[in-house]
């Protein structure tokens, strides 16, 4: 053996050939380099190490299993011999001399960077043939890459100040140190923090600066500076040039950083770990050093969070959270079918992230009182939970052994290509060559070895959820950490989220206290405990990540959260209704965000009843009125009931697919109530100022869906107001009078504006008033005597098709009989059956023009949908009120039901057509209410779809469809029998059309 073969133990501690083809190539390779090399002696070291048996072996072994390693010896052959000759730390201090003094003091950042990654090579190379030939243990090995990390990290931030001193913008307390109280720290977190590096890591930073420490002259703000100096550092060590690259940085686990620069201030660090600092946080600053930069500010900062990460009295719920974190992952007892091919042994099942797990949260539970337990390395922290009883002995040796062993594999996997990578191959051919870097024959010998520590892992791990019921379902929900577990995103997608990574970083963002609501400690740790229900709940909805981000807009507008989510925590089912509010009804998802209390009505006795009638109603509202302070109060008043009746109807659409007809109803008893409310006080405020007129005065008359009592949740109001006086009145009796044309105007713009106008608590409801003589550019308010005139004459049939659903709703008894008095006198008026059939055929045509149906569901106007529906229902009673006045009735169903009381529908036609009315109306409630205003069936998830055909009473979306068609074709085929075809069969042409004399009445 040479004499620069000593170091070397055996042969038998080098790694098989994984890739004999490979290794001859790699000899090959390296004959070839040494015949280049200008200097004998090295030339001789080449070619005489290639013909040893044991230096022949060392080569195979490397150039077989690593190609990165291959190159970073063919490049540097005299490294090797240095290596070989004065052993591995001779070596790596060249390295880090390199990195500590020529980078850092390098005058140009291009030579800086090249510095460092020739050093970083260099590194590398000793360290893993150290690692390989069996002279280092995994703690010697993991010390010295963190040892270089450090070194490099400070190099770059060394070399950046020195420039920076150059230009003006800082003074250097030492210009040898140039770091020395610089007024900035780099702290290392994770591996890092505990200098136990893994091969081809990431490098987990936190950067800190003090204002006060730092000699700052430059022109620019001090924060500013010291974040492009982060940046500026970032990309000295991760920019990949020709000459590689020397670390990858992950800067996301400082506070809060999405919102969070870069570099962080100490005080601004120290008031979120005080206020919003999360259990994960705390078990995350374990490993915390200070590893770079102003070392002493480091030490400083640290000692100040002491407290946080160390408590000495847990309370309840922080123990709670500690443990509701565990719960969130997944963990198997008794070995589950782990397959060894494409496994990631770091964050898959047994592997190195449960054995952290394992001993961080232990750490955390126990450590406040306990300063041994507080060891940052994984391995000295299971030694002493053991020592001090918390752990058994067994346990911790098992641990320990399958930690090393894992650790030595990750460091294989990584040397492959330097990649950071934890996942084994899953072809045959490259999982053999792992099992041979392993240092075992075959695939097989290696794959019962790792399965053994694996399930080993995985038996302990699991044995810490045996206090609680599991919180993960049927795999990890866990939201800690800067980036997305990836066992998560497959838990979510199993859910029905399409985009895992976007829900990890809502629901983190929810645990970092970015919303007023989640602020509190308190409410973070109920949180915990609640995320998991909380999707499983969401992923029951039509579109999962729709509903998150509704509910994620819920939780933005919350005041507080300690109260609600108890709530939720205590009230599973509550939380259940709620998803299904965030994820199918926008509207009252909007309501619920404004009135989060609104949950807590849902508990009371009573609430899924049927809503009271119109009485009871009136008496709720009436009660409540009576504590108004003003007519503010009294407008903000009328706006809350009305929304909280409103969400209770919601409810029950959403709970129990509602009865449609109970929903019109229940909905137009809660407009009639507060419009009846209102009305005296709107009239009392305008009577301070202007006095009275005698009566009857005014009254509202409804029409649309009001007047049919078939309003749904989004419907405006549909209104005409009529007013009438003593004829001999001249104005009226207040301090400002007004003359009764302008009284009664004024009095109905107030009117109109306090349902209109938009408070503090929104709008009550919009007002559609074009249906009044004249439409829009016609009075306001007109007199009764007018309001008949009117329709003796002037009016268009399609006003006397709108006049079979008026109903004066407000006003005094009287006036309101002598109003409904006119209405039916005006409708049972004889009409010419072909000049009314004509107009209603013509407006029809008109509106499929003007308005076609945008798809199927489009309902209201689909031939044979709900204007077909209101079409005949009113046409019909128009033709034949005079001689059956019987047939009136406001309500579509219910004017089909009086025409078949009358003989004029067959009892089969009436019923047909009432439970079709039903079904459209059915379907467009539903849509307006999860949907919106816009359904589109190509971009709405199956589960929307899924959900409205359940309401519907159908099997699915499509027998859903195949329903409304059929009873659209139905419909269709009755309107053109009995207004169509006589409508083309009718008088001469210039009878027909709606601007016929005759069309008018």
């Amino acid at each position: 053996m040479p004499h620069e073969l000593s170091y070397l133990s055996t042969p038998d501690s080098l790694p098989k050939v994984g890739n004999a083809e490979r290794a001859a190539r790699g000899l090959e390779h390296w004959r070839e380099a040494a015949d280049r090399l200008d200097d004998p002696d090295l030339a001789r070291f080449a070619h005489d190490l290639a013909a040893d048996p044991f230096g022949k072996a060392l080569l195979e072994a490397v150039f077989s299993n690593s190609p990165f390693l291959t190159q970073c010896i063919l490049n540097d052959i005299l490294a090797l011999r240095e290596f070989l000759t004065n052993g591995p730390e001779a070596l790596l201090h060249g390295a880090l001399r390199e990195a500590l003094e020529d980078a850092a003091f390098s005058r140009e950042r291009e030579t800086c960077m090249a510095i460092l990654r020739r050093a970083r090579r260099r590194a590398a190379l000793a360290v893993a043939l150290a690692d390989l030939a069996g002279g280092w243990s995994l703690v010697q090995v993991t010390e010295a890459l963190s040892d270089f990390a450090d070194a490099a990290v400070d190099a770059a931030l060394s070399h950046l100040l020195l420039r920076a001193r150059e230009r003006g913008d800082i003074e250097l307390a030492d210009e040898t140190r140039p770091t020395k109280d610089c007024g900035l720290v780099v702290l290392a977190m994770g591996k890092l923090g505990a200098r136990e590096l893994n091969y081809s890591s990431d490098i987990d930073l936190i950067v800190i600066h003090d204002l006060d420490r730092a000699r700052y002259r430059g022109r620019k703000d001090v924060h500013d500076f010291f974040v492009r100096i982060t940046r500026d550092m970032v990309r000295i060590l991760e920019d990949r040039t020709r000459d590689g690259y020397v670390a990858r940085v992950d800067l996301r686990l400082r506070p809060d950083p999405s919102a969070m620069p870069v570099a962080i201030s100490i005080s601004a660090a120290e008031t979120y770990y005080e206020s919003l600092g999360q259990n994960w946080e705390r078990a995350a600053m374990i490993k915390a050093r200070a590893c770079a930069g102003d070392l002493a500010l480091g030490r400083e900062f640290l000692s100040v969070l002491r407290p946080f990460v160390w408590r000495k009295h847990l309370d309840f719920w922080a123990i709670q959270d500690v443990h509701s974190i565990k719960r969130q992952i997944h963990a198997n007892r008794g070995g589950s079918t782990v397959t060894v091919a494409g496994h990631d042994i770091k964050v898959g099942r047994g592997g190195i992230r449960e054995i952290e797990f394992y001993a961080q949260t232990q750490q955390l539970i126990w450590g406040g009182r306990d300063p041994d337990l507080r060891a940052p390395r994984t391995v000295d922290a299971l030694n002493a939970l053991a020592g001090a009883g918390h752990v058994s002995r067994e346990d911790a040796d098992a641990l320990i052994a399958a930690y090393t062993y894992l650790r030595r594999l990750e460091h294989r996997l990584q040397m492959v290509n330097d990649q950071q990578t934890q996942t084994l191959p899953e072809d045959e051919q490259s999982l053999g060559e792992i099992a041979a870097f392993m240092g075992h024959d075959d695939a097989r010998a290696f794959s019962h070895e790792l399965l053994q520590y694996l399930h080993t892992v995985e038996d302990r791990y699991a044995g810490l959820f045996e206090e609680a019921p599991s919180l993960s379902g049927s795999g990890n929900l866990v939201f800690t950490g800067g980036e997305a577990d990836p066992e998560t995103v497959k838990t979510l997608a199993r859910l029905g989220f399409n985009d895992g990574e976007r829900v990890f970083h809502i629901v983190a963002n929810w645990h970092r206290g970015r919303y007023r609501a989640m602020r509190s400690r308190r409410t973070r740790e109920i949180l915990t405990e609640l995320v998991p229900t909380l999707l499983e709940a969401l992923g029951r909805t039509a579109n999962p990540d729709a509903a998150l981000a509704k509910f994620d807009e819920f939780v933005a507008g919350l005041p507080a959260g300690v109260q609600l989510f108890s709530m939720l925590y205590q009230n599973p089912r509550l939380l259940d209704l709620l998803a299904q509010i965030v994820g199918a009804a926008p509207a009252l998802a909007d309501h619920l965000g404004r009135k989060p209390g609104l949950l807590e009505a849902v508990l009371t006795p009573g609430f899924f009843e049927a809503v009271p009638d119109r009485e009871a109603l009136r008496e709720d509202l009436e009660q409540l009125l009576q504590d108004a302070r003003d007519f503010e109060d009294v407008l903000d008043i009328a706006r809350r009931w009305t929304g909280d009746r409103k969400f209770q109807v919601g409810v029950h659409m959403l709970e129990a697919g509602h009865d449609i007809d109970e929903t019109g109803r229940a909905l137009s008893d809660i407009a009639e109530v507060v419009l009846a409310c209102l009305w005296p006080r709107v009239l009392a405020e305008f009577a301070a100022l202007h006095g009275e007129l005698p009566p009857p005065g005014m009254a509202v008359v409804a029409l649309g869906k009001l007047g049919g009592r078939e309003l749904t949740i989004s419907s405006d109001l549909d209104l005409v107001l009529l007013a009438e006086t003593d004829p001999d009145a001249q104005q009226s009796d207040g301090r400002k009078p007004l003359e009764p044309g302008r009284y009664f105007t004024r009095l109905a713009q107030r009117f109109i504006n306090a349902i209109t106008a938009m408070t503090a608590e929104g709008r009550l409801y919009d007002v559609d008033m074009r249906l009044r003589p004249q439409g829009e550019g016609g009075q306001l308010v007109a007199t009764l005597a007018g309001y008949r005139k009117y329709y003796e004459s002037d009016a268009w049939v399609w006003e006397h098709m709108a006049l079979t659903r008026a109903r004066a709703v407000v006003g005094g008894a009287e006036f309101r009989g002598r109003i409904d008095d006119a209405v039916r006198e005006i409708l049972t008026r004889p009409r010419e059956p072909g000049a009314l059939l004509a107009a209603v055929h013509d407006m029809r045509q008109r509106i499929a023009k003007e308005h076609p149906a945008r798809s199927d569901w489009h309902v209201k106007y689909i031939r044979g949908g709900l204007i077909d529906l209101e079409f005949l229902a009113q046409t019909l009673q128009l033709q034949y009120a005079h001689a059956h006045p019987g047939v009136l009735a406001q309500g579509t169903q219910d004017a089909f039901s009086a025409l078949a009381d009358e003989g004029i529908l067959t009892p089969q036609r009436a019923e047909f057509l009432i439970s079709a009315t039903r079904l459209m109306r059915r379907v467009q409630g539903l849509l307006r209410l999860m949907a919106g205003s816009a359904f589109d069936e190509a971009t709405a998830p199956e589960g929307l779809k899924a959900q409205l055909a359940a309401a519907c009473g159908c099997a699915d979306f499509e027998a859903l469809r195949e329903r409304v068609l059929a009873t659209a074709e139905q419909v269709h085929h009755i309107f053109r029998e009995l207004i169509e075809d006589p409508a083309a069969a009718a008088a001469p042409d210039e009878n027909q059309g709606e601007n016929s004399k005759e069309s008018r009445t």
